[in-house]
């Protein structure tokens, strides 16, 4: 695998700000699922590559960068069927690459990714990787995971703009989306453990906003 940095994959003030949007929503879903990592990996269509663009708890200093295969592992698999999945024994599921995990020197033994998605196009995929227990219904999980996919895909989507306006000349002015996305992070992104109960609250108000501004 080769890396890209963080500082090449991304450049200018706006891309700054979304890169570190993305960075509390994975430390927020690690936080909140209680899970040992969370990450978002991009869809870089020129090689056909995810590249891990945030990363919280196990290979958070090492991962950012890092490039592999769009089209294997459980993350290939949901960026191509854009479907969200939980597995809770990753070694059962045909999808799950191994040799991947490994390179990453963690390897978990359950994993939900969901894709990020502006409209039907692939952005990229959001994993949690062995959360905790305590979240017993699956539904519930994956609702709140879908929301926090819904965060990473405005980011990703905003930074795609931003890419265009400046190969173009045009300015693109914040959307309302990015602005509930920043609310987000604002709010939640500094809260401890202790305070899981009030973040669920705090999310699932903003994804009812989000809802309604459709």
């Amino acid at each position: 695998m080769k890396d890209t940095g963080p500082d090449t994959a991304y450049g200018g003030a706006e891309e700054d700000d979304h890169r570190r949007l993305l960075r509390s929503v994975v430390r927020t879903a690690a936080a909140i699922f209680d899970a040992q990592a969370s990450s978002i990996a991009l869809l870089d269509q020129a090689s056909g590559e995810l590249v891990f663009e945030a990363v919280a708890g196990k290979g958070e200093d090492g991962l950012v960068g890092r490039r592999f295969p769009a089209g294997r592992g459980i993350a290939g698999w949901v960026l191509q069927s854009r479907q969200p999945v939980e597995v809770q024994d990753v070694d059962s599921d045909a999808h799950f690459a191994r040799d991947i995990a490994e390179s990453t020197d963690y390897v978990p033994k359950a994993l939900m990714a969901a894709p990020l998605l502006s409209g039907d196009e692939p952005l990229g995929v959001l994993e949690v990787l062995d959360r905790s227990a305590e979240l017993r219904a699956p539904l519930a999980a994956m609702e709140l995971l879908a929301l926090f996919a819904d965060q990473a895909s405005v980011a990703l989507a905003l930074v795609q703009r931003s890419r265009r306006a400046r190969l173009t000349g045009e300015p693109v002015p914040e959307s309302p989306d990015a602005a509930a996305v920043r609310v987000l992070a604002e709010q939640i992104g500094a809260l401890d453990d202790g305070s899981r109960a009030a973040a669920r609250r705090i999310v699932s108000d903003l994804a009812d906003v989000l809802r309604r501004r459709d």
